[in-house]
Formats: structure tokens, sequence, C-alpha cells
């Protein structure tokens, strides 16, 4: 080797040696986006109807959940029959925001308050426009966004629930009944079964899921639609095969019954309904399916102007 060679070798080194260091330089990662929000409006009447989306998930082994004591070999079939995975589950969860010539109420209020104020401001809302917050039930998926830390996330509204669902829940307490509702009590108000909410929202007991879950109708112009809350959780599982007991529901027999009594009911009416945790934006019929059986249909352009 000459000594030209020896000093031009030496003289790359440095620049063999830096690029290894360099590629072992992790970059930053990057944040996750901000849940952008969805709603999705409908008019009933005079009300403005908005389904708002909070978040969706998917699950794991969903015959643990929505099919206890189902054979599964006829849990795969209906799966399949339904070309759905047997052996996970998305949902989402839908709160409803409905404007009346008085009000702007808020049916459920999700998983947190990012979630649901996000898809607020895309609806054109604000947290503090709100007038009243109703409760289904109490379940941390719907209690999730009244407060942001120790703050009411609604601050100019009134908190309304089932009196039954609040008295189960204070005898109970769970850990979102504790951070989210407890603080509120104070100022809510307790209704009863058929109680009216407002003009054209009525309360029904629809006991099973949770000792005091409720649902909902809302009636403007001869036009009606029932907000189901978690009355069937899955637009196949509990509504092809309603009684099969869920997992969510705290006494299941009456869940399951009350499951087949609401499918029956909006059968026979044909009426228009909102399932929280139907496929975004959750708005649909239920029509026959056979003995003891229902398949959910979704909205299309039946409500379009």
């Amino acid at each position: 080797m000459t000594r030209r060679t020896a000093m031009l070798t030496a003289g790359a080194f440095p620049a063999l040696v830096a690029l290894p260091l360099r590629a072992q330089t992790a970059a930053p990662e990057p944040e996750a986006p901000a849940f952008a929000g969805r709603a999705q409006k409908i008019m009933l009447g005079q009300f403005e109807v908005t389904s708002l989306l909070a978040g969706e998930a998917m699950r794991e082994k969903p015959i643990d959940t929505y099919g206890i004591g189902a054979d599964p070999a006829a849990f795969q079939k209906l799966s399949e029959e339904n070309f759905i995975p047997a052996d996970r589950t998305g949902n989402s969860f839908t709160p409803i925001l409905v404007k009346t010539p008085d009000a702007l109420i808020l049916f459920d209020t999700g998983l947190n308050p990012e979630n649901t104020n996000a898809s607020l401001t895309v609806a054109g809302y604000a947290p503090g426009d709100v007038t009243h917050v109703v409760l289904t039930h109490m379940h941390g998926d719907h209690v999730g966004g009244l407060m942001a830390g120790d703050t009411p996330n609604f601050p100019n509204a009134t908190l309304i629930f089932a009196k039954p669902e609040n008295d189960y829940w204070a005898a109970n307490p769970s850990d979102a009944y504790t951070a989210k509702v407890a603080p509120l009590v104070a100022n809510a108000r307790q209704i009863g079964d058929a109680e009216e909410i407002v003009p054209g929202i009525t309360a029904g007991g629809a006991y099973g899921h949770t000792p005091g879950h409720t649902t909902y109708l809302l009636e403007s112009d001869g036009q009606r639609l029932l907000l189901t809350g978690d009355s069937f959780n899955h637009y196949v599982y509990s509504v092809q095969r309603p009684d099969w007991h869920v997992g969510f529901d705290v006494d299941k027999d009456m869940g399951a019954t009350t499951r087949l009594n609401i499918l029956a009911r909006l059968a026979e009416t044909r009426m228009p309904f909102i399932g929280y945790h139907m496929p975004f934006p959750a708005l649909g019929f239920i029509a026959p399916n056979g003995e003891g059986s229902f398949r959910f249909v979704p909205a299309t352009y039946q409500f379009a102007g």
C-alpha cells in the first residue's frame, strides 16, 4: 500500500463509522392523531336528531359476551351466515343529541369527554350548549363523558336519570359511578317509568341490562323514534337470538325478556330506532326473522329530505 493510498483509506474511516451511529438514532414517535369526531343528522318532525360517534372497539371471544350458554357450533353458524367472524366483534359507542324547539338534549355521554366533545363540534355544538343530559343507564361507556377531571363537562345541563338506576349504583358503586355520576347526583333530576322528560320525549323502563335501564321515545309531528340504549348490544347476536344471555346484563333472564319485548314492538310497529352499540350511525329498523328471531335493517335514505 502506498503512502497516498493509506491516507485516503484512513480518511474514509470517519464517514464509515458515522453512518451507523446516525442510523441508530431513533426518530421521535409520532403523536397519535386526535379523535376526529363524526356526526350524522336526521329530522324527525321538528326534532333534529344527531348520532355522535364516541368511539369504536374490537373484542375477542364474542360468544362469552353475547352468547353465554349458546352452543358454539350454533354461534359459529350464525356468524358465518351473517358474514362476520365468530372469534372477534366490533361495535360503536353512539350518544344521541336531540334538538327540540326548546332544548338541546344529549342522551348518554360516551367513554370520555374528549371524543364526545369532538363529535359535538362536528355537529356544530359545544358542551355548554347542552341543556339536558339524559342517561339510559350508568355503565362506564355511557357516563364517561359527564366529567372532565373534577369539572362537569356539560356545565349548563340538567342531569336526568331513572331513580332505580341511581339507587342500584349508589348501593353498588362502580369506579365510573363514583368518578362520573356521584359528584352530580345532588343537582340531578331522578325520574320514574313513563315520565315525560320534555314535551315529546318520554321515558320507558327496560330493565334487566341494569336495574334502571331506560329507553326514550321521541315523538314530533306524528313521527316516532325509539332510543333503545343497550336493550340489545349486537346487531346480529342479540337481535337474531335475543334469548342468548349477555355478559353485561345484571339480570340476564330479565335482560333477555326485555330484549325480546322491545324487538317485537319495533318489528310490529315498524318504528325506527337508534341503538347505542349498533353500527354507526346506529339508526335502523327491526324486521321479523322467524319465531323468536329478528333482523337489523340499517337506515339508508329513508330520512333524506
